[in-house]
């Protein structure tokens, strides 16, 4: 018996030596570069986790293989491969964009380290939304410095609007919002959805890196407009000149954009060597959707999510309105325990009526005080409500939000939800309406003064701002007194003279 368990143990001991001998060979093989830098290994591509611990098994990227110590092999101790501790060293890792070095560069260096406050407020505010980028990301093969481009266009402020319209996280002007689906009307804009816009960005900014073959050159192009950047290049390739991103005559905005974006990379790379220090964000994800099945108030929502209004409201920054309209909205996003709380409070719920607000459509083009008294609204509640100017009348087809009652009581439908919009015109002025061409010596003020209005009355008429101008052979229209009407003001003008 003692005979037959030595033999097995002989066997096992063999055959766990040449195991032992075969791993030895594969880790000093040249197919495997010891020396490497973990940034170079290719990130995975993970399926949606089912839970943050899952996440975080499934979608951190290791780091470069290292040989194993003599004192490993003696102790028979097993070598583990690191993980990122937190998501700043994952993004770290992901680092793929060629270095810019300016004075640029180091100037807003300088800038942003001498202002650790707003680095905690801007790094505060991106923990809700990095994991879900960075995600995004690794899935495309995309450098994982873009995940930090938000710090440049927004802060991380999903709300943030510009003077020039541009909105949301990542800046999306109109017009290029709606080039990559984000819809914008009277109870949404895509352009503050944190995953709609974060997917219009990275497919933007994939486009753009496509055409030009330079990230550098790309990111120019999401600042100033590919056409710009085109021009700019074709220009100094004329002129016999460089056509890198240093080399590019252009706006001061767009020369300090990517000096602005290495700046942070260099800041988040080592924040220890501007004495600054990063609050931990786990790698794995803050939030998940949630599928919406009812119109519901905003409140309500964040009241059944329990989640605090102000943290609803940054995941789900889109809705602009008191309420969200399921045809419209079909989706929101809640941190990740809150999820099941929300669904389960959902499902029992049995106060009244979940959405106070449903939508209205004007049947013609109404003043305010006409649709109020349609509606049943004071003036003052459906101007405020609905965010609509002095002096204007609601053009027909318009969607209004108006209180539901129980003769409105169902949701509102996906043709409304999805695509209502609501148009204004200006209410139109006693006097008469003249079509006037503006001829080459015209201007606001010479024609404010020919026809006795005023500058900002001939803006208003024709939904002009204060920055317009006006331009040689285009029609404007005005709203004059009467000839009899001038001509006694004129001689009325003359008397009091007298």
């Amino acid at each position: 018996m003692e005979k037959h368990i030595l033999k097995h143990f002989l066997l096992a001991l063999s055959v766990f030596g040449i195991l032992f001998l075969s791993a030895c060979q594969s880790l000093n093989s040249p197919g495997v570069d010891l020396s490497s830098n973990a940034s170079q290994l290719p990130a995975p591509i993970t399926k949606a986790p089912s839970s943050p611990q899952t996440a975080f098994k499934s979608n951190t990227r290791t780091s470069a293989l290292q040989p194993l110590s003599q004192s490993d092999l003696s102790t028979g101790g097993v070598k583990h491969l690191s993980l990122p501790n937190d998501l700043w060293e994952r993004i770290r890792r992901g680092f793929a964009m060629p270095v810019l070095e300016s004075d640029l560069v180091q100037d807003r260096v300088q800038w942003y380290s001498t202002k650790p406050d707003y680095i905690e407020r801007m790094t505060s505010r991106s923990s809700k939304y990095l994991y879900y980028i960075v995600e995004e990301l690794e899935a495309r093969k995309m450098p994982s410095e873009l995940a930090l481009l938000p710090f440049v266009e927004s802060a991380f402020n999903p709300q943030a609007l510009s003077s020039a319209r541009a909105s949301g996280m990542w800046q999306f002007m109109p017009k290029t919002g709606k080039n990559f689906d984000l819809k914008q009307n009277v109870f949404r804009d895509d352009r503050k959805d944190v995953m709609a816009s974060t997917k219009a960005a990275l497919d933007y900014l994939q486009l753009l890196y496509t055409k030009f073959g330079d990230w550098h050159l790309a990111l120019a192009a999401y600042n100033w407009g590919e056409g710009n950047v085109t021009k700019a290049i074709a220009k100094n390739q004329h002129m016999g000149l460089g056509t890198s991103y240093l080399d590019l005559n252009m706006p001061m905005e767009t020369r300090m954009y990517v000096p602005k974006l290495q700046a942070v990379k260099n800041i988040i790379a080592t924040p220890e060597a501007f004495h600054l220090s990063l609050s931990e964000i786990p790698n794995h994800p803050y939030f998940q959707t949630v599928p919406l099945r009812r119109d519901i108030d905003v409140t309500l929502a964040a009241k059944l999510a329990e989640v605090p209004l102000e943290d609803f409201k940054a995941l789900n920054p889109s809705a602009t309105r008191p309420v969200l309209l399921a045809a419209g909205t079909t989706q929101i996003l809640l941190p990740w325990d809150n999820a099941e709380i929300f669904q389960k409070n959902f499902e029992t719920y049995t106060g009244p009526r979940m959405a106070s607000w449903t939508a209205w459509i004007a049947p013609k083009t109404l003043s305010v005080s006409e649709a109020a008294k349609t509606i049943g609204m004071s003036e003052s509640e459906l101007k405020e409500i609905n965010n609509i100017p002095q002096k204007m009348l609601i053009k027909a087809g318009s969607a209004l939000l108006v209180p539901r009652t129980a003769k409105k009581d169902q949701d509102v439908g996906t043709q409304v939800a999805d695509q209502g919009q609501l148009e204004f015109s200006p209410e139109q002025p006693p006097g008469k309406k003249l079509k006037v061409k503006v001829g080459k010596k015209d201007t606001l003020a010479s024609l404010a003064k020919k026809y006795h209005v005023s500058e900002s009355q001939i803006l208003s008429w024709n939904g002009l701002s204060a920055k317009s101008t006006l331009s040689p052979g285009e029609n404007i229209t005005l709203f004059v007194a009467s000839k009899a009407t001038h001509n006694k003001k004129k001689a009325s003008s003359k008397s009091q003279k007298a």
